[in-house]
């Protein structure tokens, strides 16, 4: 077992309801995860493309897209008190398949944190200088390493701070900029770049955070209760995306560039690039701790260790830290793209075997009344790595409509069509405490 470093959060158990957060806590970092970079940008490729009210829609239709998926994942995360890949377990994927979940989210997370934390520092280093990028990479990334290292509290207590802290850059930005335009004239406002059409603005707002919504049982099992998960993705996302994707549209429509950076720096200068660093931080020490979760579940499947999750965190962090600070993640971002592809269709699946097929869910709930994990799981579920498979490649080569939302509802559709006739079954089976009894019992988590 590795060093006990930082909080261990329940990396291979349930989330007891002693543990559990209010749902606005959860909800502040739901919004923390899109008061990023990556949202104005977003915004502003949209703004960039598309005329307003053609960019309302876009974000509009990508949203309930987003949220209908997020709530059905994000309830049985809840239910269950159950990360991601340790869920997947009985979700579809059985043992051996919940580990490749697992390091393929810790393989994509960590490379862009590496990526993220990069870019931050280069931010820092045009902006305060005294230090090169690689320096203030090195420190930036350690900084969120500590905080992600102490779980789920120490990272509510940086959403208070960086949330509120993004939202002043985006009324400064709107006061600075905005107020030199005609309202009137920017919701008529040609847009200045290439013409996107609705289905790929729609295709940009859903797929922008559609590996979000795939592992959130890692934040909703936190959650008390199932309504909690509906409100804290209702109000994040809506937030989110449009808040902060509308002032992005306006504001290209307004400088007719969709360079986020030139748009943040021309309104809000110093201040503002300060905050939105700070605001990328929030994201960032969500990917850090959804590689930590992967990792230890990855450890205990395949290798039977029970790693402590803050060890882990450390130690991945330190590494994606130095790797992005050499620039060497740079390199990986077509693989992490390509990566993105295969996420889609884990959440269709997982949703389909928990509300459809149910194959597993007598045993998840029978044990949940004990706090406990089913002692038994399957090793292997053939039909699920074929439907996997099968859905990642016709999202990755079918360009028609929306391809990640194609991928997630192609899975769905298989998965449950397998399930009726009778095609889902588990080959072998392994042990949950295969060399470790959980140390103690927790109450049964809420529902």
């Amino acid at each position: 077992m590795a060093t006990a470093v930082g909080h261990d959060d329940y990396a291979l158990e349930r989330v007891p309801a002693s543990a559990r957060f209010h749902w606005f806590s959860v909800a502040t970092q739901r919004f923390g995860q899109l008061s990023s970079l990556a949202s104005f940008l977003l915004g502003a490729t949209l703004g960039f493309g598309m005329d307003f009210w053609s960019a309302v829609l876009a974000i509009t239709l990508g949203s309930v897209i987003l949220e209908i998926v997020t709530i059905f994942t994000g309830i049985a995360g809840q239910r269950e008190g159950l990360s991601t890949s340790v869920l997947a377990r009985w979700t579809g994927f059985g043992g051996a398949g919940s580990s490749l979940i697992g390091i393929a989210i810790s393989l994509s997370a960590i490379g862009w944190f590496g990526i993220q934390n990069a870019v931050s520092a280069q931010g820092l280093a045009n902006l305060v200088g005294v230090l090169p990028a690689w320096a203030w990479a090195l420190i930036f990334g350690v900084l969120v390493t500590l905080i992600v290292m102490f779980g789920m509290a120490s990272m509510a207590w940086t959403a208070y701070v960086a949330v509120p802290a993004f939202l002043l850059l985006a009324g400064w930005s709107i006061i600075a900029e905005l107020s030199k335009h005609s309202l009137g004239d920017l919701l008529t406002a040609s847009p200045g770049g290439p013409t996107l059409t609705l289905i790929q603005g729609t295709t940009i707002v859903a797929g922008g955070f559609i590996v979000g919504a795939v592992i959130t049982p890692d934040m909703s099992r936190f959650n008390c209760s199932a309504k909690d998960v509906v409100k804290q993705t209702v109000l994040g996302i809506t937030l989110g995306e449009y808040v902060i994707g509308l002032i992005g549209v306006l504001l290209a429509l307004a400088l007719k560039t969709n360079d986020v950076v030139a748009i943040v720096t021309s309104t809000s200068g110093f201040i503002g690039t300060l905050i939105v660093i700070t605001a990328t931080l929030k994201i960032n020490d969500w990917n850090l701790y959804a590689a930590s979760l992967g990792i230890v579940n990855f450890a205990d499947r395949t290798m039977k260790r029970k790693l402590h999750r803050g060890a882990v965190t450390l130690t991945v962090g330190l590494i994606g830290t130095v790797l992005g600070a050499a620039g060497i993640l740079g390199h990986f971002t077509d693989f992490l793209i390509l990566l993105g592809v295969v996420f889609p269709p884990i959440a269709g699946i997982m949703v389909a075997e928990y509300f459809v097929v149910r194959k597993w869910r007598p045993e998840l709930e029978s044990s949940r009344k004990l706090g406990r994990l089913p002692e038994h799981a399957p090793a292997w579920v053939p039909a699920t790595i074929v439907i996997w498979v099968l859905a990642s490649v016709i999202g990755y080569f079918v360009a028609w409509g929306l391809p990640s939302i194609n991928s997630l509802f192609i899975a769905f559709i298989l998965y449950a069509v397998a399930g009726r006739l009778g095609l889902i079954r588990g080959i072998g089976s392994t042990k949950t405490y295969p060399d470790h009894e959980p140390a103690s019992v927790p109450e049964p988590a809420a529902s």
